[in-house]
């Protein structure tokens, strides 16, 4: 009986598979890390502390945590509105309609008011991370990372937006790190937004870590600061008509430090030290060169890595006389620390002497004893009235502050 051969070329090939797949999966590059684990020290490799997923399904109204929320005596804390997974910069336009950007859910939405009923409808979807709103002229003015569109007329088109584009004239960086933009319209009726680091720590260039304002069109681009990492809230002194920012701190620097600031830009073109410098003055532990004393200093601390974002200099008549130019920030709440903090709205008031002090306004949505939150702040919005809006990225809703029965 002749013997069946075995082996020979197809063979040999076939065996050989395993090992040339092994060799080619060798070979291919390590998948890269996360965004927000750069700078994260090789001993901290186990570290639990990640970024707050946020919640992308609607929150039952009866699920949403007003009922914990803490305001000064004399105040009163409703649910002004709700179903916006994601909801976080507010803006309002001449009409009363009430326009919330989002990040990761790629939403715009339009709160609408008539006979005392809110509507929440999807204006716009579909958009990469659209959290910059601002309203100018009857036009929604929108920023996503790597598009900035206009919609004329908006409050008679809410049925059907249609955008100018406008991307190719503000020529923005693309970086999905600390890409997501904050639109304010200036008393110059300049358009203003920031540029965040495309990183946690490293050298950046000129179109990084700066606030710039444009004409509305985004032609005559011009940096009124440099060195601010990452803000994403900023307001103008009703008087003075200068401009205040949120910035935040960079992580994986210990849980204490640095903290994040509040900075007043007295000059334009100022540089606020990043990366060389945190909080006025920690010296960064990794970029070298420069030192705190060339920089300018925050005018507070905001604590650490407690993300202040939006924030408004509060104008209305409603609350008492003594909180009028006071300012109102979201802290979001951080991630970057064992024990949780901010998750809270903080009030800055000034003494005498100009000086900014800091305190509790909002409270009641972190629950320090088990270290969890229940919602996050994210912006804050003047009603006409005087009430004081506060969007609540976690929750989708919108709680509305008052003063008075």
């Amino acid at each position: 009986m002749a013997r069946r051969r075995t082996g020979g070329p197809l063979a040999l090939a076939l065996l050989a598979l395993p090992m040339l797949h092994g060799l080619a999966a060798a070979q291919q590059p390590a998948p890269a890390a996360p965004a927000w684990q750069q700078g994260r020290p090789s001993g901290m490799a186990a570290s639990p502390l990640a970024p707050n997923a946020p919640r992308l399904t609607v929150t039952p109204p009866d699920r949403i945590p007003v009922a914990q929320i803490r305001v000064p005596d004399g105040f009163r804390v409703e649910v002004w509105a709700s179903g916006m997974p994601g909801a976080r910069m507010m803006a309002l336009s001449e009409n009363g309609t009430l326009f919330v950007g989002t990040r990761t859910i790629g939403r715009v939405y339009a709160v609408t008011q008539q006979d005392g009923q809110r509507r929440v409808r999807t204006l716009l979807q579909g958009l990469t991370e659209p959290n910059g709103v601002a309203v100018r002229d009857g036009a929604l003015y929108v920023a996503a990372i790597n598009r900035v569109l206009r919609y004329d007329n908006i409050d008679r088109s809410l049925d059907e937006p249609k955008p100018v584009e406008l991307t190719g004239n503000f020529n923005l960086p693309t970086d999905a790190h600390h890409g997501w933009k904050f639109l304010r319209f200036g008393p110059d009726g300049k358009l203003y937004l920031q540029v965040g680091a495309n990183c946690n720590i490293c050298r950046v260039d000129d179109r990084h870590a700066t606030i710039e304002r444009y004409n509305p069109d985004g032609s005559g681009r011009e940096v009124v600061a440099h060195g601010v990492r990452n803000s994403v809230g900023f307001d103008f002194h009703p008087v003075t008509g200068e401009l205040w920012f949120t910035n935040n701190g960079r992580d994986w620097a210990g849980d204490n430090t640095p903290e994040d600031t509040l900075g007043h830009v007295r000059r334009v073109g100022e540089h606020f030290g990043f990366p060389w410098c945190h909080m006025g003055t920690m010296q960064d532990p990794e970029v070298t060169g420069r030192q705190c004393s060339e920089f300018s200093q925050p005018a507070l601390r905001l604590g650490p890595h407690t993300a202040a974002l939006g924030m408004r200099f509060y104008t209305g008549g409603m609350f008492p006389a003594e909180y009028r130019n006071r300012i109102f920030i979201a802290r979001h709440g951080s991630w970057n620390r064992t024990q949780r903090s901010g998750y809270d709205v903080v009030m800055v008031s000034f003494d005498a002497n100009g000086q900014p002090r800091m305190e509790p306004f909002m409270t009641g949505l972190l629950d320090g004893a088990n270290n969890q939150f229940l919602g996050r702040p994210t912006d804050v919005q003047q009603l006409p009235d005087g009430s004081l809006l506060v969007s609540d990225e976690q929750n989708g809703a919108i709680y509305r502050i008052a003063y008075g029965r």
